[in-house]
């Protein structure tokens, strides 16, 4: 625990530096709600430590990997390493230095070496998977199972999930960031070095032109973890924002390695990328939509995120965050300060929120409430609406406060996410104050 609250205490410390990057009246929250939210996110990543030799399922053996992993929670859910939802947390800077490099070794190593046909599909050569067991290692691709015989058979794609690729890249950047050790990119894992399994993983997804990464559905993948029980086909606009970051991550290893021509290519695409988004996806209202095809919903996570990203700027910036801050008022974006991936009002139809999703309506990615993505939320809304930004905080610290699961009884809180009835998905779910706390780190009064 003093690493972490030395970590507190310093970021604390160097907060007018962040805080010089908003706008005036975009601080997001007090220091007392994010000291709250600092010690359930640090005693939530302890939680979903699993330990070398730690039985975390009786259905499955001990973590015999070697070295610790970071499952996306707590208790006793998630007897694997899921690659997705630890990159999406190392941000807070709960993850010591060594467990970082060696979960990035370990990720390289179960990069697939050689293409493999599955049931409904194939892993091609450069996949990331989607998690990796901790008894015996063998990764799985695919979402939905952990038996690899049965991975790929259609339901969750014909590929494997395009956001693992991206996520990938920013375990290496944040380790080599927080290191200086650039030496791990010269490092082989498996008779390739680091560098090339980063660029294998990059140029994998199929993308277009100005590199906006897309699917059919022949050749379908799942665009981003977080719905993964949707199918989502055509231009796609979440792992092209992914895609975005990814090659301004991959442009500085690259620079690193003495490869300036490369890098400049990455950051090439970094500014097509940006280019082509508001004029792909954006609405004419200001969010964007989730892709051209199947699924093209109006997507408030996708448009949240664009805005931290700063991919949206100016105008389009502007017309975005009007659209969730009046999206937020009306009461059709939130409950308890927990965010829907499309508005209400925006359904595909009275039977589902999405084109086609395997959840009913109303539960889990096709209508339910979640924590993960309300930073991006709430710092998007703060360039329409500062005060209703600070609302939707307040409303999140709020609910996470009333079911802290460290209070015991029926408190399971953080959960992944909760239906319109209130029932909850997965206690102790690391992404739901994880990601938060890294915006609201930086947005602090």
């Amino acid at each position: 625990m003093f690493e972490y609250s030395r970590h507190f205490l310093l970021a604390i410390s160097t907060l007018i530096i962040f805080q010089s990057q908003a706008q005036p009246g975009q601080a997001l929250m007090n220091r007392e709600d994010l000291r709250f939210l600092h010690d359930m996110t640090s005693a939530v990543m302890d939680s979903s430590r699993i330990w070398p030799g730690q039985v975390i399922s009786r259905d499955f053996g001990p973590n015999r990997s070697g070295i610790t992993l970071v499952r996306p929670g707590g208790g006793g859910a998630y007897p694997a390493f899921w690659i997705r939802d630890y990159a999406m947390s190392i941000g807070t800077g709960m993850v010591t230095l060594k467990e970082q490099k060696e979960m990035l070794l370990f990720t390289a190593s179960k990069q697939c070496d050689e293409t493999f046909p599955t049931a409904g599909g194939k892993v091609p050569l450069g996949a990331i998977p989607d998690h990796i067991r901790i008894d015996d290692m063998v990764p799985i691709f695919f979402p939905g199972t952990y038996d690899p015989k049965t991975q790929g058979d259609g339901k969750f794609g014909a590929r494997p999930p395009y956001c693992d690729q991206y996520y990938f890249i920013h375990m290496a950047y944040e380790y080599i960031k927080g290191t200086n050790d650039a030496g791990i990119l010269r490092e082989r894992v498996n008779g390739r070095t680091l560098m090339d399994r980063l660029e294998m993983a990059f140029s994998l997804p199929d993308a277009g032109p100005e590199g906006i990464v897309r699917t059919d559905d022949s050749t379908r993948a799942v665009d981003f973890g977080f719905r993964d029980a949707v199918q989502i086909t055509g231009y796609l606009c979440m792992p092209s924002l992914l895609k975005y970051v990814a090659a301004r991550e991959m442009a500085y290893c690259l620079d690193l390695v003495g490869e300036a021509g490369r890098a400049d290519s990455c950051r090439q695409i970094a500014v097509k990328i940006k280019v082509a988004i508001p004029e792909l996806f954006q609405d004419t209202q200001g969010m964007l939509r989730a892709s051209t095809g199947k699924s093209r919903q109006l997507d408030v996570w996708s448009t949240a995120l664009a805005i931290f990203e700063h991919i949206l700027e100016g105008s389009d910036r502007a017309r975005a965050a009007k659209a969730l801050g009046e999206a937020y008022l009306k009461g059709k974006l939130s409950h308890n300060g927990n965010i829907r991936h499309v508005a209400f009002g925006d359904d595909f139809s009275a039977d589902s929120m999405w084109e086609f999703s395997y959840a009913a309506k109303g539960e889990y990615q096709n209508g339910g409430y979640w924590g993960t993505p309300v930073g991006w939320v709430c710092y998007a809304i703060s360039w329409h609406d500062p005060a209703a930004a600070r609302r939707l905080a307040s409303e999140y610290i709020a609910d996470l406060r009333e079911h802290d699961y460290r209070k015991g009884r029926t408190n399971v809180a953080p959960v992944e996410c909760f239906a319109e009835n209130g029932e909850v998905q997965n206690p102790l779910y690391l992404t739901t104050v994880a990601c938060p706390y890294i915006v609201f780190l930086q947005f602090v009064k």
